[in-house]
């Protein structure tokens, strides 16, 4: 088992400068929990094994993480190295290589996590490899001393020299070791510090003593960036934003105001797509080539199927389905609407529960009336129907193909294959009523 790979992933802190809630790790980047967007990362290198080191909230990471990966208690918390000792037990037996983690620094690539486990395995053997990072400013980092990629000490700022604090590569705090080593070297590490607590930096500096080397692998500074503060989270995702919005038109994606578009982690965008100002992407939209979605419009849980246009101002919430070429149009909010090729809402509808058929035509403030108060039913709407303005649509009903809904109907049985349905009230004619009332009502107010 000596190829194989194990994630310690550190997530037991309090994160009180969030003031939430909710667990730090748990808080969402493009609509994805920081912890998750990192377990993503881990399991990319296909892990043997993954231990979260929890404490606070532990019941939240449990139910986020759903039995994808190990739990470890830590109480009291009494350090990083204190930390990664609680892992122990859960690798029990493991003898490979051990990547440590931190679920608050979600950005760390895969491909830095095979750098630092590729120069654990090379020929000097390294007892610990260690990520480090040159800030534009070192701040209160801890510094890592370096000869050549050898590691000759770790020390914290408060503790470093003149010289030291001069040094530019500073500890990001992530590590790799083999399993062997980690453990046995924490075991020696003490809490003979100012804080009382046993630091994970302590290795290095032990396996120096024992005439071990320690070897460092760099990254860009923004691959280890930290969250503690809702501010820093604003960052993270601000830059997770910008990422996508380059990757999306480097992928034939037209962004006509790129810094108002907002994605999800999981938004697939295809072809000659264009996207105009102010569009927001929830999880779970797939959007096929040629489509193009117009000014401030929210779309969550959609399929957008080839060549469609959608919006100005529409709301495509989950389970809606467009498509070939069908058109959502301004102020028209669907969910759970399945519309076939070529069908269309342009304006001012509600579209809930229903399949609406190819072809079809819904007019402007037509309603699926959707919801009793306890229960959702379904409508549906054949081929090439035409549903007039202002119609209401009391679900669940059928309206047939070629049918056609008179204007401000409301719909309460089904409308066979080609037929007119008109349900209002008989239009009355009385002619000089309206003078009369005016002339008695001016009248009144005149006190005549």
């Amino acid at each position: 088992m000596s190829n194989a790979i194990a994630a310690i992933v550190l997530a037991a802190g309090k994160g009180t400068r969030m003031k939430s809630d909710l667990h730090k790790v748990l808080h969402p980047i493009a609509g994805r929990p920081m912890l998750l967007h990192l377990m993503a990362s881990v399991d990319e290198l296909k892990p043997a094994k993954k231990v979260v080191v929890v404490g606070d909230k532990a019941d939240q990471l449990e139910a986020a993480l759903a039995g994808s990966a190990e739990l470890a208690v830590q109480d009291p918390q009494l350090g990083t190295g204190h930390a990664v000792q609680q892992a122990e037990s859960a690798l029990a037996g493991f003898d490979g290589d051990v990547l440590i983690l931190y679920g608050d620094v979600p950005f760390v690539p895969a491909a830095t996590m095979r750098s630092m486990i590729e120069r654990l395995g090379a020929a000097d053997a390294p007892a610990v490899v260690v990520l480090a990072f040159e800030p534009a400013d070192p701040l209160q980092y801890g510094r890592v001393i370096t000869e050549g990629d050898c590691v000759i000490k770790m020390v914290e700022h408060k503790d470093a020299t003149d010289a030291e604090r001069a040094v530019r590569l500073c500890n990001s705090g992530l590590m790799a070791a083999k399993a062997r080593d980690l453990f046995a070297l924490l075991a020696r590490v003490t809490d003979d510090n100012a804080a009382k607590e046993f630091y994970l930096v302590d290795i290095v500096n032990i396996a120096n003593a024992d005439g071990r080397s320690c070897a460092v692998v760099k990254t860009d500074p923004d691959d280890v960036a930290g969250i503690n503060s809702r501010a820093e989270l604003a960052q993270a995702e601000a830059q997770w934003q910008a990422f996508k919005r380059e990757e999306a038109m480097a992928g034939g994606a037209s962004l006509r105001a790129p810094e108002t578009v907002w994605f999800s982690w999981d938004t697939e965008l295809g072809r000659d797509v264009t996207i105009e100002p102010n569009v927001f992407f929830g999880p779970g939209v797939t959007v096929a080539d040629g489509v193009n979605i117009r000014a401030n419009c929210h779309i969550e849980g959609a399929t957008i199927g080839t060549g469609c246009e959608v919006g100005p101002f529409a709301r495509l919430r989950p389970g809606t389905v467009l498509g070939e070429k069908a058109k959502i149009g301004n102020f028209v909010e669907t969910k759970k609407a399945v519309l076939g090729k070529g069908a269309k809402a342009n304006h001012l509808t509600y579209l809930g529960d229903v399949t609406v058929g190819a072809g079809a035509n819904i007019g402007a403030g037509t309603i699926t009336c959707n919801y009793d108060g306890y229960f959702k039913y379904k409508t549906e709407i054949g081929e090439n129907a035409f549903i007039g303005s202002n119609s209401a649509l009391v679900a669940p009903v059928r309206i047939g193909r070629d049918a056609i809904v008179a204007a401000g109907s409301a719909v309460t049985r089904d409308v066979a294959d080609g037929e007119l349905r008109l349900v209002r009230g008989e239009q009355l004619v009385k002619p000089g009523w309206a003078d009369r009332f005016h002339d008695a009502m001016r009248k009144k107010k005149a006190g005549k």
